[in-house]
């Protein structure tokens, strides 16, 4: 057997390929050969090097993941909640409104209009504190309401024809308001895209990137 003949059958061996040549006597060549011994242990030196090798060094990339990391999002859970009370609150003034209705017919319709609106608040207000996003589409409604309801209840107050009780009731849809304005908010920052600095390509510096929270 030649050598080049035996080195081509314990490359093929090497590789997990089948041999051109027999085993047995490919070994044995191995065995009187000096050269071919040698080259086989080279080869099987070149084999493990090129299935195991050395991991190279990585850097300490901490400083940067921590600085590219965004703030932990802060879901505004008590906000949302006293935004809950208050529409309860007011599901309960509407209810009790609608079931409380003593007056004549024409009055009594118009009682029933503002209870529905009050109902109509209340829902609104609590769907808000569930799903922030809400929140926005209300904003408008409620306040030009609160605005308007403002000016007739001063006017009303002035001239004696609404009780207190009746002014501190409209308290609720007030504060249904501001606290719906403070959801929005949170909800606007939770959501916004937030600056981080990242390394520019060249490595001559930092650059700026957006990283968008994800909405909730």
């Amino acid at each position: 057997m030649k050598c080049e003949e035996c080195r081509e059958a314990l490359s093929a061996r090497l590789d997990g390929e089948a041999e051109p040549m027999p085993a047995g006597a490919v070994d044995r060549h191995v065995t009187a050969c000096a050269d071919c011994r040698s080259w086989l242990a080279r080869a099987e030196r070149l084999h493990r090097s090129l299935l195991l090798s050395t991991a190279p060094p990585v850097p300490d990339l901490t400083a940067v993941i921590l600085e590219r990391t965004p703030v932990p999002v802060n879901e505004g859970w008590p906000v949302r909640i006293a935004l809950g009370v208050v529409a309860v609150a007011q599901l309960t003034l509407a209810l009790s409104q609608v079931l409380d209705v003593h007056t004549g017919h024409e009055t009594g319709h118009l009682t029933h209009e503002s209870s529905a609106w009050n109902l109509a608040v209340g829902i609104g207000l609590l769907w808000a504190a569930l799903r922030t996003k809400a929140a926005a589409g209300q904003l408008p409604v409620l306040t030009g309401f609160v605005v308007v309801l403002t000016v007739l209840s001063s006017i009303d107050a002035v001239n004696g024809n609404v009780t207190a009780g009746r002014l501190l009731s409209h308290g609720l849809v007030v504060a249904g308001l501001l606290l719906l304005l403070a959801v929005h908010r949170q909800h606007h920052d939770r959501t916004r895209p937030t600056l981080v600095k990242r390394h520019s390509p060249e490595g001559t510096g930092t650059a700026d990137g957006v990283t968008q929270h994800p909405a909730a």
